[in-house]
């Protein structure tokens, strides 16, 4: 019979949650990660979560730059 471990398996084979994800898009965009959590982001995950997060961040990012300078451009 063969000892099963006492982790669960599926716990590292989960990737990261949403909100993990979009707080650590955050913190790099913002420069105020933690070197214990960026070392947690590059070692045990799929990196496509964070590029494609990081995508949608920049995405959003540019468009509200865009919405803010027509709104000020418009009340000249």
């Amino acid at each position: 019979m063969t000892k099963t471990p006492d982790t669960p398996r599926n716990e590292k084979s989960r990737g990261p949650g949403v909100l993990k994800v979009m707080q650590s898009i955050a913190a790099g965009a913002l420069g105020v990660q933690s070197s214990k959590r960026r070392e947690e982001d590059f070692g045990s995950h799929s990196p496509w979560p964070y590029i494609i997060g990081g995508l949608l961040f920049t995405a959003l990012f540019i468009g509200t730059l865009v919405l803010v300078v027509q709104v000020a451009l418009a009340g000249q």
